[in-house]
């Protein structure tokens, strides 16, 4: 889950960078013909996407100063860009940026608020130079009906993060982590075992956190919350059934999941920046905030590819974030949007990119992350390049990840109704002894059902 994308519980809107209202709206041009856009999700006081506020306005003013016609206003929006309660009230409310950050799972949400310019026409080579090099998978999120909405730039699949540290307390090998649940099991137990106040696994189960991670246990079984086709609900499955036993046994027998739960993103990683935490499912970039928000240590920290069931996992969980562009911009302002995003978040050695300066003023260049280029392409290769040149980091905790990949499989649409649903029966299972699965299972069967039956 990337930096950006975590979902806290955040209630006031703050106003950041450049100091000027949620709701302010921009003029499409003066009389001199200059265009003003509004841009949400500056970084924060640490820093988003390899990037701290400071590089973000210095790109601001760079960009502005190769493209004197644009002027680019940025909007903080929050400690994160995508709080969904906020990002519905905005959309509700019309309030939105300009150009305005979303999930890969938002386009229904965003359409559905007729909040997105159709920007089909001006989306090509010359508005986004290295737009043929992009994973059809980050593309395709902010398309419906062969129109694009929006611009994805960031993805990721989620894999096993694990404490280095503990692994070598408990007598296991940190090169050699495991590969499948029963392994995730037994080496969660040795590791609760031989440090006291140390959950050997530790899980998400509320804030949609735990339907979130759910849905990502049963991909990596061959599973879905929903069928194929998007109008069934599907939790009613051996393989749900595995999903939740699993975590009962390891909470109540094993003992190895440690004793506070229904926890949110920031409670888990938390912990695990204290060293309490031996394993959870993440994305590269949670060890960043395991670092930066939590006061970790890199070094603690490797990443490998998500377990299966008895075997490699049949699928990731993937996801990722772009750009919508709000409903009724000109088509200067949609132009100088996708001129803005494809040198701020798409151009290797810019932006998000910029590994050079990232590494001059300390911050980390080496993790497997954004995920966003073609295999083989001109810009993987020197995205590639670029990151080993300047990584700071140990490469070899991120081969097994980046090496071994697990095909990903897309959020579900209505993804966020889904996960809130399925934080009950996990919820249950890692606070109640007695908790019935079967009866859990059903019930999260019927409300889903009803939540399909609604979006259509």
């Amino acid at each position: 889950m990337l930096l950006r994308r975590f979902r806290l519980a955040t209630g006031i809107a703050l106003v950041a960078s450049l100091g000027i209202s949620l709701a302010a709206c921009s003029k499409s041009s003066d009389e001199s013909g200059k265009v003003t856009i509004t841009v949400d999700c500056p970084p924060l006081k640490t820093y988003n996407d390899g990037k701290t506020l400071e590089q973000w306005n210095k790109d601001v003013a760079d960009f502005e100063a190769a493209n004197p016609g644009v002027t680019i206003k940025s909007i903080s929006v929050g400690t994160q860009c995508n709080n969904p309660p906020d990002f519905t009230a905005r959309l509700q409310a019309g309030t939105q940026a300009d150009i305005f950050y979303g999930y890969m799972t938002d386009l229904n949400q965003v359409l559905d608020a007729d909040g997105a310019e159709d920007i089909t026409d001006y989306v090509n080579t010359d508005t986004i130079p290295n737009w043929n090099d992009i994973l059809d998978s980050v593309k395709n999120p902010f398309i419906e009906n062969g129109r694009i909405y929006g611009i994805g730039y960031s993805a990721y699949t989620m894999g096993l993060v694990y404490n280095k540290k503990l692994f070598t307390q408990a007598g296991l090998d940190p090169s050699k982590p495991p590969a499948t649940w029963q392994e995730v099991a037994a080496a969660a137990k040795k590791i609760a075992d031989a440090v006291p106040g140390v959950a050997g696994y530790s899980e998400y189960s509320a804030g949609n956190t735990g339907g979130w991670h759910f849905t990502a246990s049963l991909y990596s079984r061959g599973s879905s919350p929903v069928s194929a086709d998007g109008t069934k609900a599907n939790v009613l499955t051996p393989e749900a059934k595995a999903v939740l036993q699993n975590l009962k046994t390891m909470r109540f027998t094993d003992n190895s999941v440690g004793t506070t739960q229904l926890q949110t993103w920031p409670d888990l990683l938390t912990a695990a920046a204290a060293g309490k935490v031996g394993m959870y499912l993440g994305a590269p970039d949670s060890i960043t905030a395991i670092v930066n928000n939590f006061k970790g240590s890199y070094a603690d920290w490797a990443i490998a590819p998500m377990p299966g069931d008895n075997g490699p996992a049949k699928g990731a969980l993937g996801g990722g974030n772009g750009y919508f562009f709000k409903k009724g911009l000109t088509p200067e302002q949609i132009k100088a949007g996708l001129k803005w995003i494809a040198y701020e978040e798409l151009t290797p050695g810019k932006g998000q990119f910029d590994y050079a300066s990232q590494k001059a003023i300390g911050l980390p260049v080496g993790l497997p992350q954004p995920l966003i280029w073609k295999p083989g392409s001109a810009q993987q290769k020197a995205d590639d390049e670029l990151k080993k040149a300047n990584s700071n980091l140990n490469l070899d905790d991120y081969a097994l990840y980046t090496g071994n990949p697990v095909p990903p499989v897309a959020e579900p649409a209505n993804a966020q109704a889904i996960y809130a649903i399925l934080d009950g029966p996990m919820g249950a299972v890692l606070t109640d002894p007695n908790a019935d699965i079967d009866a859990l299972l059903a019930d999260a069967q019927a409300k889903i059902q009803k939540v399909l039956d609604d979006a259509k």
